[in-house]
């Protein structure tokens, strides 16, 4: 009985988002940000996020590595220099789809985010 009551705990602590500032809507692979918590003049590049970076992966994977700070492929820090390096990879793919402003436009977006995380 005590077993489960400390896993239940563990599970509380860590199943919490780490920042209350981001917030998110959906479960797992339709994990996003809450719409609603996006400034109008960031409104494009989460657009530009939904549609281009959904065709490779889902989602959870941005909001886990806002939300934490780790990049969740990797185990490294997610931070606004791990923001541009993740944008000149993506524009190095051919199947990201996405140009030279649309790679900026996500940047700002995370980097938003990540500030907001921090509070």
């Amino acid at each position: 009985m005590r077993i489960i009551a400390v896993l239940m705990a563990i599970f509380l602590v860590s199943g919490t988002v780490a920042h209350a500032r981001v917030r998110t809507v959906g479960r797992g692979e339709r994990m996003n940000f809450d719409p609603a918590m996006i400034p109008p003049n960031l409104k494009p590049a989460y657009d530009v996020m939904n549609t281009k970076c959904r065709q490779c992966h889902s989602l959870e994977r941005v909001v886990v590595a806002i939300s934490t700070g780790i990049a969740p492929v990797t185990g490294q820090p997610f931070d606004k220099q791990a923001t541009k390096s993740y944008g000149i990879k993506m524009l190095r793919k051919p199947k990201s789809n996405m140009n030279r402003e649309e790679i900026k436009q996500v940047i700002s977006l995370m980097n938003f985010l990540l500030d907001e995380a921090a509070k």
